[in-house]
């Protein structure tokens, strides 16, 4: 064939890898997706079960110390050579880390430790339920910020694990404590201006926890005891604990160790509200017994917990979602208007859209700077002042495709492209047939 006979199909070829690839990089939150067909930067595809559709949900949540968006603001940012989109990052404002630390709010995965899948270091199979999907370091990488762990002494040493009748077996055991205490020293190491909290629900003996802290590295981290505010002030600013590395905060649930080894009784400090299916009532947000009441005023911080009793990997998409939306209104209200500091989930990528990290994003939103979303935010603005963006363009319609599942389909991809990804594709269109005339 001649080579000018050749031009027809390399621009169809053309002007479909830009399709699928522009397609596949911009799904947006909540549009249908598969393995195969990806969602745009932030997001990845939740699935919750087989044969049922996945969806784009967000990954992370927004850093209130630094707020970068990954959008793409004109055309110039796409790449024509590779086909493929660069997004250029372009910060929109800097909160900054001169807020008290009780002013910022930060996603908590609930046993943190209990991985589906991982056996137990012991060698024995896992009896026991699991609460997360992920790695404490990806969990980490993933913009969680606080992690909720039960300590139990066991083979002589301190273990992570669950129990039966309040004790540790084989079959219960996921880990010796000092892994994931080193996986956080790891990442406080590589990441300077990380703040992370460590909840324990502590059932080891006397000098067991200090033994094993002292083994990962962590103390040289350690925010003090005496620098916590007792009767429900204001905490240090931010970047103040940042400057003096005093950027882990571990509180545990027995009150004598405060005073014997320096481990903070959670409490004193925090206001808890029930875990579990009784935490999960519409309209409620009663507090857990250990916890003095939501709208205490002698704790300056807020755990609002969220996940069922018995974990359930697939009905955790839909509760991470409206559900979880509607109970961070209700604990507002009943904590005496303080919006939660920490929102403990299980399985926290799942959703069936923004999910755990959007609900930080209004948390952090309203803390911040009084704005619904952390996003809205105007830099170097008085407090309550915000910008919210326009509504998305629809996108167009599309006609379903037989024999094609969910998202799998390029053409079904590419019908989701909003206006502004449409009018990219039509310059890159013209490009191309300009290098093929």
């Amino acid at each position: 064939m001649p080579a000018a006979g050749l031009r027809p199909l390399a621009g169809a070829l053309l002007l479909l890898l830009v399709f699928i690839s522009t397609a596949a990089a911009n799904a947006r939150v909540g549009d249908e997706c598969s393995a195969g067909a990806g969602c745009g930067s932030g997001l990845h595809c939740a699935a919750c079960g087989d044969g049922v559709a996945g969806v784009c949900a967000r990954a992370t949540p927004v850093d209130p110390l630094t707020h970068v968006s990954r959008r793409p603001s004109s055309c110039s940012q796409w790449r024509l050579i590779s086909f493929l989109p660069s997004f250029k990052e372009e910060p929109l404002l800097h909160q900054g880390t001169g807020l008290p630390f009780n002013n910022y709010s930060w996603l908590t995965t609930h046993n943190s430790f209990a991985l589906a899948g991982a056996p137990s270091a012991t060698g024995a199979a896992i009896i026991a339920p699991t609460n997360q999907e992920d790695s404490v370091t990806a969990q980490l990488k993933n913009g969680v910020r606080g992690l909720m762990l039960d300590t139990y002494d066991f083979n002589n040493d301190v273990w992570l694990c669950h129990s039966f009748g309040g004790k540790c077996y084989n079959i219960t055991a996921f880990q010796p404590a000092i892994n994931v205490f080193k996986e956080i020293q790891t990442f406080l190491e590589a990441n300077p201006s990380a703040v992370i909290t460590v909840f324990l629900e502590d059932y080891t003996v006397a000098g067991s926890l200090p033994k094993v802290f002292n083994a990962s590295g962590l103390m040289k981290y350690w925010f003090p005891v005496a620098k916590m505010p007792k009767t429900g002030g204001n905490w240090p600013l931010l970047k103040d604990m940042i400057s003096q590395n005093e950027r882990l905060l571990v509180f545990a649930s027995k009150k004598a160790k405060e005073a014997s080894e320096g481990i903070p009784y959670e409490w004193n400090y925090v206001v808890e509200s029930q875990y579990g299916n009784e935490g999960m009532v519409e309209g409620k947000c009663p507090n857990r017994g250990e916890s003095p009441a939501m709208d205490s005023k002698s704790q300056s911080l807020v755990l609002m917990n969220f996940f069922t009793t018995d974990p359930n990997p697939t009905g955790v998409c839909g509760n991470n979602s409206a559900p979880l939306a509607s109970m961070l209104k209700t604990c507002h209200d009943l904590s005496g208007n303080r919006w939660p500091n920490y929102i403990a989930v299980d399985y926290y990528m799942r959703s069936d859209g923004g999910g755990a990290s959007l609900a930080t994003d209004v948390a952090n939103g309203h803390l911040v700077c009084g704005c619904d979303n952390i996003a809205y935010c105007k830099a170097n603005s008085t407090f309550g002042t915000c910008v919210i963006p326009p509504p998305p363009p629809p996108s167009p319609p599309r006609a379903p495709v037989k024999g094609t599942s969910p998202g799998g389909d390029p053409s079904a991809a590419v019908a989701r492209l909003p206006a502004f990804q449409w009018s990219c594709f039509l310059g890159l269109t013209s490009l191309a047939l300009l290098f093929l005339s």
